[in-house]
């Protein structure tokens, strides 16, 4: 029983010394794409390329709803964390782990900002720990409200729109500060699948309703909202 014992106790100790290079290997690899890609396309200038795009939106310029509706349904501890939400992640993790997937990855919108600006979108450890450094490099160099401003205007709502401004006038035909609080409900949930909420009026208005739902859940007034469509 005893060597049964030893046996099991090494091998655990391979396994964790195993899993422990493997999470050193990922980071490092992940370094050197924040690296690579901070190089390639510095952080200011991109931004900067980014606020000078014709349409570009300004927070001042959108309804309250919509924003608290971004923060209820993409990372409602936005306003909290360092650009990285531990408690998501590791709820992301035990899900993924049980599901051998990468179906969940516990992003914040700060995470969902550098991956718009700077990665692409495959599933990948190392692109997501770039996500990380990135995150914090953003948060080091921007106000919150900066950094929601440009994920707004960064998010993809399909037909062809990035950003609120040019998805409020091509999906509904006016500009973003026009936006019922109906319709902020909705345009906040379609970047999590665009292409196809933007195109299945079903679909979305079953997300709209979902947001509506995060928003009353974490507190914010949903008085305006309903939970019919229109």
């Amino acid at each position: 029983m005893r060597g049964v014992l030893r046996v099991l106790r090494r091998v655990m100790l391979v396994l964790l010394a195993a899993a422990l290079l493997t999470c050193v290997a990922v980071a490092w690899r992940g370094y050197e794409l924040y690296r690579d890609a901070v190089t390639a396309c510095p952080v200011e200038a991109t931004v900067e390329a980014v606020r000078s795009r014709p349409g570009y939106v300004s927070l001042d310029e959108l309804p309250q709803t919509y924003l608290d509706a971004v923060v209820a349904v993409e990372d409602h501890r936005f306003w909290d964390h360092p650009g990285v939400d531990v408690i998501a992640i590791g709820r992301a993790a035990v899900h993924d782990v049980m599901t051998l997937s990468l179906e969940q990855g516990g992003s914040t919108i700060t995470q969902q900002l550098a991956k718009n600006l700077f990665l692409t979108q495959e599933k990948d450890l190392s692109r997501k720990a770039a996500e990380v450094f990135l995150s914090f490099d953003l948060e080091g160099r921007y106000e919150k409200r900066e950094i929601l401003e440009l994920y707004v205007n960064t998010a993809y709502f399909g037909e062809g729109c990035y950003g609120i401004g040019d998805a409020a006038r091509v999906l509904l035909g006016k500009e973003p500060s026009e936006m019922t609080p109906n319709e902020c409900a909705l345009m906040a949930g379609i970047p999590n699948a665009p292409s196809a909420l933007s195109s299945d009026a079903a679909a979305a208005e079953r997300r709209r309703r979902l947001v509506v739902g995060q928003m009353e859940r974490y507190g914010y007034d949903v008085s305006t909202l309903s939970t019919d469509s229109g």
